[in-house]
């Protein structure tokens, strides 16, 4: 199955898009608004989401939030691309911290696209072929399968990049990450700053360390980064 929609209203970029995904062997449905999106949105429907952001019937950052939060594992987890002319980093971060897989500024290249998509489902299929569903340090506990966390067993709020995120770290308890290697690993290498790295880890220990849960999963190294506290 590799299925693509592609969520574009202006017609001149969706094809473009359409024949550089038809060339790469995708087969591609296109549309033009959030609505009809959402109406195709099925589980296992499409292998991958290729999302603008300004549309005629609202944002496409809002289709990013309703699929992180869905309740189906598989549309939780499906891969997003989100291709827009807005180039600020603050579009870009809010785009990744929504749990988008990448970030392409537009006017790009059809054959970086088609590069990109390829990419975050080559790293989709590795994680789901090669990563156990589930790790659990002291008392947190990640599941690979809902993108869940928990801390003292209560329920952690984390956004898909957060997750991403402290899933590296308690991949491997022992090792401290730069955050250079961080973005590498979990943001794919796309374009992020260390200061979006330190929110999100900023992020995580707050949802964590509330009076609820109240314990802090991420120890800072000074001078090269964080790793994960073992207990």
């Amino acid at each position: 199955m590799n299925r693509v929609l592609v969520l574009e209203d202006e017609l001149a970029v969706a094809d473009v898009i359409e024949l550089a995904l038809r060339k790469a062997g995708f087969e591609p449905l296109i549309v033009g608004g959030v609505q009809a999106a959402r109406e195709h949105l099925h589980p296992r429907a499409f292998v991958a989401l290729i999302l603008d952001l300004g549309l005629p019937d609202g944002d496409g950052m809002s289709l990013c939030r309703w699929l992180r939060g869905h309740a189906d594992p598989a549309l939780n987890a499906l891969p997003v691309v989100i291709v827009s002319c807005r180039d600020e980093e603050s579009d870009r971060v809010l785009g990744l911290e929504l749990g988008a897989d990448d970030y392409l500024v537009k006017p790009f290249s059809p054959r970086e696209l088609v590069a990109r998509v390829a990419s975050v489902l080559r790293r989709v299929d590795n994680r789901f072929r090669q990563e156990v569903p589930e790790i659990t340090i002291g008392p947190l506990r990640l599941s690979r399968v809902s993108f869940t966390g928990w801390v003292h067993g209560s329920v952690v709020p984390l956004t898909k990049t957060e997750f991403e995120l402290l899933w590296v770290l308690a991949g491997s308890p022992q090792r401290v990450f730069t955050r250079q290697l961080l973005v590498e690993r979990a943001y794919g290498g796309a374009t992020v700053s260390d200061r979006t790295v330190d929110s999100h880890v900023k992020g995580i220990r707050h949802k964590c360390t509330s009076p609820t849960k109240g314990w802090d999963p991420i120890e800072t190294v000074y001078g090269v980064g964080y790793r994960v506290r073992s207990g």
